[in-house]
Order: C-alpha cells, then sequence, then structure tokens
C-alpha cells in the first residue's frame, strides 16, 4: 500500500504539479516533492537539471506537461531526455560529448565531386565512387560548396548509338536508384534545382521503336494552329527542369494520343513519353497538376482563347462567316461542391453540371467555349457573351456605310437549333445585324408539292448534294411586333416538310438549307470529343464561389409555380371531365352537373389564390439573398478553360491531318481512325546534328492502303520544310 505524501511546500519554491517545488536560494537549484529534497544542484549546470527532472517524471512525481507549462521547456525535449534515462540510465547525461571528426569534403574531394557531377554521374553514383554518404554530398551542392558545370548540357554530342527499346528500358530502371525512374539527365535536373540551369534544352537521343513516336507526325500542325502562338502570355512558369513549350506539347501530345488526364501518365513509360520531348523522360502526375495550375493562375487561358478564335477566323474568312452555336452540359458526379441543375438532354434527366455554349464552323472545327455555371439558355448567352466577341473576331464583315446602303445586309451569321426560334431573339440579333438560321417551331400546316423543285444543295467541304426545296416570305410576330423573315422548307421523301427560316433574306435557298442541315457537325463534334478528348473531365479539383449579383430564380417562387401548374392541370382535367360528359349525355342530372361545377369554381379560387401569392414574390433574387446553405458554386474555371483551349488546338491540328487523307481515302471516319493508329504508333528518332535534321521513320500501318495514304502525307509534311520549336533541327518523315 502506497502512502500519501504531506503537502508541506517549503517556503519560497515554485509549485510545478501536484507533488514538486523548485527553490532557488543563493545560485542553487533544490527540488523537493512534499517536504524532502530530493535534488539539488548549481543554478549553472545544465545537466544535473537535465537528471534531475527525468527522474522526477520518470518515478510519476510530476508530468511532463506541468514541467513544460512551468519551465518552457518543450514536451517533446522533455520526453527524450526520459527516454534517454531509462534507457541509459545517469551517464546519459554525463558521457562527455562526442568530439567532430575530420572533415569529410576536403577541397580534393570537392574537386572531384564537381567533376563527377559534370560529366553526367548521378549524385548516387558520384557518393559511391568517392565513398560518401549521399547525404553528405546533396547538403554540399545545396550549399554551394560542390559547383556543377551546367554550362555545356545543352551542348553535349549526340550519341552515334541507336538505343533499342530493352536497353532504354534497362537504364530507366537503374536510373530510379539515383534520382527517379528514366531521370537520366542529373546535370541538368541537379542545376535547374539549383538554380543553376533555368530550363531543360530539348536534346533528342538515337533511339529505336519510340512507343508514341508517330506524336511527332502532329507537331508541324500543332504549331500552325497557335500552340506556341502567344507563348509570352503563358510563359508564366517558375524557373525549373521542365518550360512552358515543353508542359504546352506534352498537353497536346496527350490530347492527341487519347491520354484523357494527367493521372493516365501513371500506366506509361515515363521515358518514352519524355523522348518525344527531346526530355529524359515526361513529369509525373503531381508536376503536370502543378504546372498547369500555374500556367492557368499566371496566365491569361481566356485571353489566349479569344487571341487563338481571332487568328482561326482571319484565316478561314469563309466559314467564320457562318458560326455554329450549341449548348453542351458538362455534368458534374461529384460530391465536394453544389452545382446547380439543368435538363441534360442526352440523359433525359436534370442533373448538376455546367452549361458549355461552343462555338464552332460548318466543318466541326471549333472557335471558342463559354461555360455558364448559370444560364437562362441559349439567348442571352448568345446575346450576352457570344456575339459581343464575335462582332469584335469575325472578319470581313461590311462596313457601317454598307449596312445603311442595303438595309437586308448582315455582318454574318449565327446558326443554331430551335431553343433560339423566338422573336426576341432575331430581332435583337438583327439590331445589331447579326443574322440567323433556325428551325422554326409549332409549323402544322403544310404546302403544295408543286411548290418544291429539286435543287443542288452545296455543303461545307466541297460536297454537292440534291434536296427538294421550296421558299416563301414570312413573319415572326410577338404581339404587335413583327420580323419579316425567309422561310425554307425541305420535302422528305415520306412527305414530312422540315421548316427553317432565316433573318439573312439575300441568302438562297439551297445556301440556307446546307448551311442549317450541317448543324448536325456540331452534335458530331460533342460526340467525339466526349468520347476521345474526355471535355467533361475535371483537370482541376476544388470549386469557388459565383458573384454575389448573379440573379437566379427565387425558390419559394418556384415552389408557387409548382403548385400553380399542379393546380392548372387539375383544373383542365375537371373541365374536360365536366364537358365529356355533357356531350355524351343531354339528360346528364342537375346534381351531377352541380356537383362539378362547384369542384370546378373551388379549383378556380384556389388557382386565383395562389397566382395572387405568385405575383407578390419576387421571381428572381440575387446570389446573396438566398440562405447560405442554398447558395451554389462553380467549378474553378481557369483550368478547365486552359486544357480546353490546348484541346481544341489538337482537334482541329487532328482535323487538318484528316483534310490531307482524305483525298486517298473515302470516308473521313477511316481517316480519323488512321490518323488516331499514327499517333500512338512507334517510330524510330534519329538526330544528325552534323546536317542539323530530325528524321523521324514511322512504322508501318495494318493495312497497305493506309500505308500509302500515310506515305503521301508525309511527303507533303517534309516539303514544308518544318523545323522544330526548340532543337531547331529540321524534321524528315519516313515511312520505314
Amino acid at each position: 500500500m502506497s502512502q500519501l505524501l504531506l503537502q508541506g511546500f517549503p517556503e519560497g519554491a515554485s509549485r510545478i504539479g501536484s507533488f514538486l517545488s523548485i527553490l532557488h536560494k543563493d545560485g542553487v537549484v533544490a527540488y523537493f516533492v512534499g517536504g524532502d529534497r530530493l535534488f539539488f544542484h548549481k543554478l549553472s549546470d545544465t545537466n544535473d537539471q537535465r537528471h534531475a527532472l527525468a527522474v522526477l517524471m520518470s518515478n510519476g512525481h510530476v508530468r511532463p506537461v506541468d514541467v513544460e507549462r512551468s519551465l518552457g521547456i518543450p514536451y517533446r525535449t522533455l520526453m527524450n531526455w526520459c527516454s534517454g534515462y531509462e534507457k541509459h540510465g545517469a551517464q546519459y547525461f554525463f558521457a562527455p560529448r562526442r568530439v567532430r571528426g575530420a572533415a569529410v569534403m576536403t577541397d580534393e574531394v570537392i574537386r572531384s565531386c564537381s567533376a563527377l557531377l559534370s560529366s553526367g554521374k548521378s549524385i548516387a553514383d558520384t557518393a559511391r565512387a568517392l565513398d560518401l554518404n549521399p547525404s553528405t554530398l546533396s547538403k554540399a551542392i545545396k550549399s554551394g560548396r560542390v559547383v556543377i558545370d551546367c554550362s555545356s548540357t545543352s551542348l553535349l554530342p549526340y550519341s552515334d548509338t541507336l538505343v533499342s527499346k530493352s536497353e532504354r528500358s534497362a537504364a530507366d530502371a537503374e536510373a530510379a536508384q539515383g534520382m527517379g525512374t528514366a531521370c537520366t539527365r542529373v546535370v541538368e535536373r541537379v542545376g535547374a534545382a539549383m538554380g543553376l540551369l533555368g530550363n531543360a534544352h530539348a536534346r533528342f537521343e538515337k533511339c529505336h521503336d519510340v512507343l508514341f513516336g508517330g506524336l511527332l507526325v502532329g507537331l508541324p500542325a500543332l504549331c500552325a494552329n497557335g500552340l506556341f502562338s502567344d507563348i509570352k502570355r503563358q510563359a508564366s512558369l517558375a524557373s525549373g527542369y521542365y518550360s512552358t513549350r515543353q508542359i504546352l506539347t506534352l498537353l497536346a501530345f496527350m490530347a492527341l494520343a487519347r491520354i484523357r488526364r494527367p493521372e493516365g501518365l501513371r500506366h506509361l513509360p515515363p521515358g518514352e513519353l519524355g523522348r518525344t520531348l527531346g526530355l529524359d523522360r515526361a513529369p509525373e502526375v503531381r508536376t503536370l497538376r502543378k504546372k498547369i495550375a500555374m500556367l492557368s493562375k499566371h496566365g491569361e487561358p481566356q485571353e489566349w482563347m479569344q487571341e487563338l478564335s481571332r487568328q482561326w477566323m482571319h484565316e478561314d474568312p469563309d466559314e467564320a462567316g457562318y458560326l455554329y452555336v450549341d449548348g453542351h452540359v458538362r455534368v458534374y458526379h461529384g460530391d465536394k461542391t453544389k452545382l446547380p441543375h439543368r435538363y441534360v438532354s442526352r440523359e433525359r434527366l436534370c442533373l448538376r453540371g455546367t452549361t458549355d455554349y461552343w462555338v464552332n464552323d460548318a466543318l466541326g472545327r471549333p472557335f471558342f467555349v463559354v461555360s455558364q455555371p448559370l444560364t437562362e439558355g441559349l439567348a442571352a448567352t448568345l446575346i450576352e457573351e457570344i456575339v459581343p466577341e464575335l462582332l469584335a473576331s469575325v472578319s470581313n464583315q461590311p462596313t457601317e456605310e454598307e449596312l445603311v446602303a442595303a438595309p437586308l445586309l448582315h455582318r454574318f451569321v449565327v446558326v443554331f437549333d430551335r431553343e433560339g426560334a423566338t422573336h426576341s431573339l432575331l430581332a435583337k440579333l438583327w439590331e445589331l445585324r447579326v443574322a440567323a438560321i433556325t428551325y422554326r417551331k409549332a409549323v402544322k400546316d403544310k404546302w403544295p408539292e408543286e411548290e418544291f423543285a429539286e435543287v443542288e444543295v452545296p455543303l461545307p467541304g466541297g460536297e454537292i448534294t440534291k434536296m427538294h426545296l421550296a421558299r416563301r416570305s414570312a413573319e415572326l410576330t410577338a404581339g404587335k411586333n413583327s420580323l419579316p423573315v425567309l422561310e425554307v422548307r425541305r420535302l422528305t421523301q415520306t412527305g414530312h416538310q422540315t421548316t427553317i427560316i432565316t433573318t439573312a433574306q439575300r441568302l438562297e435557298s439551297p445556301t440556307v438549307a446546307g448551311r442549317m442541315f450541317s448543324r448536325w457537325c456540331q452534335e458530331n463534334y460533342f460526340r467525339y470529343m466526349m468520347q476521345h478528348y474526355d471535355i467533361d473531365g475535371l483537370v482541376e479539383y476544388g470549386s469557388e464561389e459565383i458573384p454575389g449579383t448573379k440573379e437566379v430564380i427565387n425558390p419559394d417562387w418556384r415552389a408557387l409555380d409548382k403548385k400553380v401548374r399542379q393546380i392548372r392541370s387539375k383544373l383542365q382535367k375537371l373541365q374536360a371531365k365536366f364537358g365529356g360528359q355533357v356531350l355524351k349525355s343531354n339528360e346528364l342530372s342537375v346534381e351531377k352537373q352541380a356537383e362539378l361545377r362547384h369542384d370546378i369554381e373551388r379549383v378556380e379560387d384556389d388557382l386565383e389564390e395562389l397566382c395572387q401569392k405568385r405575383k407578390k414574390i419576387p421571381r428572381k433574387i440575387t446570389l446573396d439573398e438566398l440562405p447560405e446553405d442554398q447558395r451554389p458554386r462553380q467549378l474553378r474555371p481557369l483550368s478547365k478553360m486552359f486544357t480546353d483551349t490546348i484541346k481544341m488546338i489538337a482537334y482541329r491540328s487532328e482535323t487538318a491531318l484528316v483534310g490531307a487523307l482524305r483525298p486517298h481515302l473515302a470516308k473521313e471516319g477511316e481517316a480519323r481512325a488512321v490518323i488516331r493508329e499514327l499517333f500512338i504508333s512507334s517510330a524510330d528518332i534519329i538526330p544528325n546534328e552534323q546536317e542539323r535534321t530530325l528524321t523521324i521513320r514511322i512504322h508501318q500501318m495494318a493495312l497497305p492502303a493506309h500505308n500509302k495514304a500515310i506515305a503521301a502525307v508525309l511527303e507533303e509534311l517534309n516539303k514544308t520544310e518544318f523545323t522544330h520549336p526548340e532543337a531547331n533541327l529540321r524534321v524528315i518523315y519516313e515511312l520505314v
């Protein structure tokens, strides 16, 4: 049985915990437990102090937390003292301190380290050769004592040995024991980490059978479509191994190779994809995500997209005169943020997501995209966001004098589906002298078949088809307002009449029909981009607030409106029932009539009461007026906008190569499949330093017809004498 200690603390002592007190007197420190003095030492003797406190804490006379609170000694330090005492006893505190030995990094060792590292040796190999600890060498490099010569890394001679895939695989695996898998350019990586080298330079090595080597065939098209056209605006990366140009090239290559997200790089050999960039390896997923975030945050992705859009429109002004606009709902299946709901036609469900409004030409090539977390529909987005940008971007627009002189002349034409076929939208567009082509809603009448005549209809891309068309002048009305339009109808073999209306009254019927029926190119674009380019995928996780001044439908008004629609439907059913019974029997009893009439009047009164309540509630309110838990948020837009721009460049580049392949292959679908196969095919990469050339030898395709078509495309590319934008080597393509 333990004996309780008396609580007789000496006068002037400082109490620590329940039992311990410390007394400072005449330069001596004494430790009392109750009234008993257990330890004492001189004030300057720190070893005795540590020993005394360790013994007291180990025996349970005082808690470490009380010592930390009273004496200010860190809790972790106190626990180390207790651990040392329990393992080694009192000698842990009184053993003589070890004296530092002779310096390891002597001047001779430092010179040897610098020479080995500058020659391309890794830190691990250098430390092993000089019998050093790798951490010691790393500290010496960081402190600046070991200097690495990085000035000549970009001028290293090309190897004359053609390295096979198995040899590269073994070398990449061996490098994992040092800096990482496939990190074979040690000097440049260390130099970039130490700030001695800005970025690594693209330098190709002679390699046989490089995976994804066919991606280099797409590089000329990527450059032609503006991948590096505004590089200064995107050149905001901090100093590091990977440059902005290399990150842009990698993202474009990933799009062409159908590597849908950065996580897809985990399943591919990093050294193989890196060699298509002229580097030792591609960046890991975490590094790539950081680079994307930095480029999106410090760059200007929206202005970059707009600049590219204007460049594309100026390159093909004829197709830019007809713009196709359609919305695409990017569905969000996560649970990290609250997004507003909207109807998704392809799912036939109301789901959470963001609506992207894409602007394309008749060939399906995209110009730009506008993302709307909250949207009032196509009409509002057209007037507020899309048309102002088109007015500033579309080339070859008529002057103000020409518009005044010709009242029916338009600036350009926008094409959209029935959602925008309203008098209000078409009238607002025509006030800006922007014409529109769309389908007409709720057409019930039929024109006589004698009015239709078979005509040749030119389609975008040069094809010609035949249709039975008829045209009339018509008007769209809204109350007392009317808008003159041209109505064109197509008669099908089944007798169905498809009605098109346009405010571009100067256009011929075949042109109107050809442009309207080419709208399916945008639907095909959405389907293709979802399947191959993952335009709905998340690039950056997280959300941000929507500006509080944005207006949304009032939830209270929406609830009342729902009740109004339900009661109105109930009223219509009662009225139909009453009318049906009256028609069936003229002998309907007075009681039955009175009963039905009473029910109808009661429902009418309820409907009127609800309508009056709904009038008193504002239909729209700002987000700031909503309760905090009901305010929607939006996904972070900048990274998505940045990657969407790169995917647009990649798609337009792929389309350009498909166009070069079409004269040799009959079907567009087959041409796209061959181009996709080309991008993921293996190739030999052979640089020639003397002749300043870079030869890309593409391996054979699956079919002889495909080989013939690819050979013709490669021959056309060689005629352009394309020069690699970073390595400054003229690229030569061969099919072997």
